[in-house]
């Protein structure tokens, strides 16, 4: 399958500056034939343009409407069939079969967004009828509801290269809210974003929407993402990646004359708190079961277990030797691109320099150019409350077990947790009750918090919250995963004595929409 290579603007094509860059096959390390033209500053604001000319239209679109080309979008991508999960392997090293499944998820959330809008929810419609007669002062008419933002910038991440890409969960939730959508495409799988791309293209032809709903810009360097963020015309930014690139762009964005909201998800070693009982009674399966988290996906998910906290004794000694069996057996892979097996070695190395860090295990098999080796390491609570390297991500096939010598060592070192995206618990029915404290402790620290489980695997649901305090995520009131995603692309707008033509339908006396309003405190469908 032929592959654009030139900028996409709107329904147009440039070459930007001219300059070229090829993808990389990280398993071979050798350059894909296909060269991408970086984009210019005059593309970033010829896509921002089109993008705010098409805003009104688009943000004023039945629902449905914007609903069929969320669908269309999804039959598009599937209609690629293997030359998309082809490419994809081909730029990232992953499976295909894992490739498939992220298809899988990056369509059906376009479909659940498309489900959730026709609902008509997520405006909340809010009225208040007025009251001429209260004393001493008369109520207004008011009316409240979400109205989108303005174009939004995504950033497609590198370790999901569909679901968290060019048509993932930020540009979807975008779409969905009735906000343009300009991308700007990873530098290590172009060709995967240039093919979503055309899908999104293709899509929005067929279902007519305006041109300029859509942008994909290619840049292997910071200038193009600079110029989208302080660009006059963007109104937010959805990026997914690590803290030093995420504070940056809000960094810029706060920078701004009319500073914009940056929703980045940055990093998190969520963090896994093993109580004695349970180990006493299933070491061997919790070290099982950790042994394939810490590794899965090469240990490059945003849910990787990157740290492990117990208490001293026995059963913590019985679960290190598990797991230190298991991941010395593990086989070291590929990793998604050069720079993050760089990173990978260089932090892992520095992690391994700390005082009182000690290597407990790692793969007996030496890893190639660019494969991630499996490893485990060991610190005690007092270095870990004391150093504060220690609580930094290693992202990767990495996790960091912390041995405390009790369990109000243990509930200090929870306390002392930077903002995490999950925190686990693995204990027993008996060790609940004694260790609330504890459950309190780590729930304020995290978005998502688990019993007896794994971090890994994130349920795309209205119930999934995606997101935790900083540095996890920018702001922690919101989700990347799940419906309530669109959250962060909507504003809340009210109309007080607003003449009911002049209303939005969604606020208007008949209620023509037929959805759920707040209506005086009270839910209903009826007109008033």
């Amino acid at each position: 399958m032929k592959i654009e290579t030139r900028n996409c603007i709107g329904q147009g094509f440039s070459t930007g500056t001219g300059k070229t860059f090829q993808a990389v096959n990280p398993a071979t390390n050798e350059f894909l034939s296909e060269k991408f033209y970086v984009a210019s500053a005059t593309d970033a604001d010829a896509a921002l343009q089109k993008a705010d000319e098409s805003y009104a239209t688009f943000a004023a679109l039945d629902w449905d409407k914007r609903a069929l080309f969320l669908e269309e979008i999804a039959h598009q991508m599937e209609a690629l069939g293997d030359d998309l999960l082809e490419r994809a392997s081909l730029e990232t090293g992953l499976p295909i079969g894992r490739l498939a499944g992220e298809r899988g998820r990056t369509t059906g959330q376009l479909r659940m967004f498309a489900d959730y809008i026709r609902q008509g929810r997520w405006v909340e419609a809010t009225i208040e009828t007025a009251q001429p007669a209260r004393t001493p002062l008369p109520k207004p008419d008011l009316r409240k509801m979400m109205q989108p933002l303005g174009p939004v910038i995504v950033f497609g991440s590198s370790n999901f290269p569909l679901a968290y890409s060019v048509a993932g969960g930020d540009t979807a939730a975008a779409l969905a809210a009735g906000c343009p959508v300009v991308v700007k495409a990873h530098p290590a799988h172009p060709g995967t974003s240039a093919l979503v791309a055309m899908a999104i293209l293709k899509a929005a032809q067929l279902t007519h929407m305006p041109e300029g709903v859509f942008s994909l810009l290619y840049c292997n360097g910071f200038t193009i993402g600079e110029a989208l963020v302080t660009h006059p015309k963007a109104a937010a930014v959805g990026f997914t990646g690590s803290l030093n690139g995420g504070r940056a762009l809000f960094n810029l964005a706060a920078q701004r004359p009319n500073p914009i909201p940056v929703f980045a998800e940055m990093g998190s070693t969520n963090p896994v708190v093993l109580l004695p009982g349970a180990l006493s009674e299933n070491a061997k399966t919790i070290a099982a079961q950790y042994a394939d988290s810490i590794t899965l996906g090469v240990g490059q998910f945003c849910t990787n277990p990157g740290l492990l906290l117990g208490i001293k004794g026995p059963e913590l000694t019985q679960f290190k030797e598990a797991l230190a069996a298991l991941l010395s057996a593990k086989l070291p892979e590929t990793m998604l691109h050069k720079g993050i097996s760089q990173a990978f070695n260089t932090k892992s190395s520095d992690m391994l320099a700390q005082p009182e860090v000690a290597l407990l295990a790692q793969s007996d098999t030496h890893p190639a150019t660019g494969a991630g080796r499996p490893m485990v390491a060991t610190a005690s609570g007092t270095a870990f409350k004391a150093n504060p390297a220690l609580h930094q991500e290693v992202f990767g096939p990495f996790s960091l077990l912390i041995e405390c010598d009790d369990l109000e060592e243990l509930k200090t070192c929870v306390s002392t947790l930077q903002g995490q995206l999950t925190g686990t618990l693995i204990g027993t029915d008996t060790e609940w009750e004694a260790s609330k404290s504890l459950v309190q402790a780590l729930t304020q620290k995290v978005g998502r918090v688990i019993f007896n489980g794994v971090p890994t695997g994130v349920e795309v649901c209205a119930a999934m919250q995606h997101g935790g305090p900083y540095p996890a995520t920018t702001d922690a009131r919101f989700t990347a995963v799940g419906v309530d995603a669109i959250k962060r692309f909507l504003r809340p707008v009210a109309f007080q004595n607003t003449p009911d033509a002049l209303l939005p339908k969604a606020l208007q006396n008949a209620n023509p929409l037929q959805i759920s309003r707040r209506i005086n405190g009270a839910y209903t469908h009826n007109a008033l």
